[in-house]
């Protein structure tokens, strides 16, 4: 009787230990989020992309490349572009289609350079994503005297997408891919321009304030844009904005060892690089949004934007700010 109640216990705990790993399997699978499976090619296509030497912007040039596409990687420091590089070219990819080109989201005059640069190498642009992001933990000033989040994550996209919207408007079909924030949702009050670069008015104890807006300006950048390309007749320009997923990636690295503590604790329930690549590509290539601009993303599904972002008097307001903030008007 004692060995029957042993062999009982052990099934038991195997049962158990079975019920386990299959919730497990299915609990990560759920974090994974959505998967863009269309089988498209990129071939003949030009991509731009921004912050590609680690996290979600690698990941998105690993498949682009694969896909077919010639790939620029516009990236700060050619020594992290080449390793990254070397990386993709380790799991398959065609260097021949890795190009480097230097970009610092935080110099208007880099910037212009660089947009100088992909004038020279290409007729025209079939897919700009600007994925490059950071999160602060201090204040800071980029070259130019904006608040650094503000200016590298929206003030730098905004005049590097103007710069490069002509060679979009040449391609087929162009298409401008914002990646946003799920944190968009989290700015409580309209922005004040006028101060969004003050010191005093930055948030010191919660940083993440001031990503929250330069998120909020992404979505708010994609839905104006999209007006003032109507406006003028374009139809074949597309812009929208995406919320990747909560992704383990170094834009956490300014933020101190408690966070790096917090990220391994919850690793399980995060998003892989990966994972969180998968809806800038099917805001990138996806035939379902053929034409369709203007929107803000997340597992590959449209989702409705905050509020604020939705008040079309105020992303004309911010739209008319950031021409004349990075010196268009």
């Amino acid at each position: 009787m004692q060995l029957q109640n042993c062999h009982c216990e052990h099934r038991k705990t195997a049962a158990i230990a079975a019920a386990g790993a299959v919730g497990l399997y299915f609990a990560r699978r759920h974090f994974k989020g959505g998967q863009f499976t269309e089988k498209i090619s990129a071939e003949g296509k030009v991509a731009v992309v921004t912050g590609v030497n680690t996290g979600i912007g690698l990941e998105t040039v690993r498949e682009l490349n694969k896909r077919g596409a010639k790939v620029y990687m516009l990236c700060r420091s050619e020594q992290r572009a080449a390793a990254a590089k070397e990386q993709l070219v380790q799991s398959g990819c065609d260097a021949s289609r890795l190009i480097y080109v230097n970009l610092d989201l935080g110099s208007k005059e880099n910037i212009r350079k660089c947009a100088e640069r992909m004038n020279q190498l290409e007729p025209h642009i079939d897919i700009l994503i600007n994925n490059a992001g950071l999160l602060t933990s201090k204040y800071e000033k980029t070259k130019d005297g904006h608040e650094m989040t503000w200016g590298t994550n929206y003030l730098g996209p905004f005049l590097l997408t103007e710069l490069l919207l002509p060679l979009v408007e040449k391609a087929p079909e162009g298409r401008i891919v914002n990646v946003s924030s799920l944190g968009h949702y989290d700015v409580p009050l309209p922005m004040d321009l006028s101060t969004i670069d003050d010191q005093e008015k930055y948030n010191d104890i919660n940083s993440m304030s001031t990503y929250c807006k330069s998120k909020l300006a992404n979505v708010m950048h994609a839905r104006e844009l999209t007006h003032r390309l109507r406006a003028k007749g374009n139809t074949t320009v597309t812009i929208n904005s995406l919320h990747p997923g909560v992704i383990a990636t170094e834009i956490f690295r300014d933020q101190g060892i408690g966070a790096s503590i917090m990220l391994a604790t919850v690793a399980f329930f995060l998003k892989s690089w990966k994972d969180g690549a998968q809806t800038s590509l099917y805001c990138a290539l996806s035939s379902d949004l053929k034409g369709v601009s203007g929107h803000y993303y997340s597992d590959c599904a449209r989702m409705l934007e905050s509020r604020l972002a939705l008040d079309d008097l105020a992303c004309k307001q911010l739209y008319d700010y950031s021409l004349k903030a990075v010196g268009l008007a």
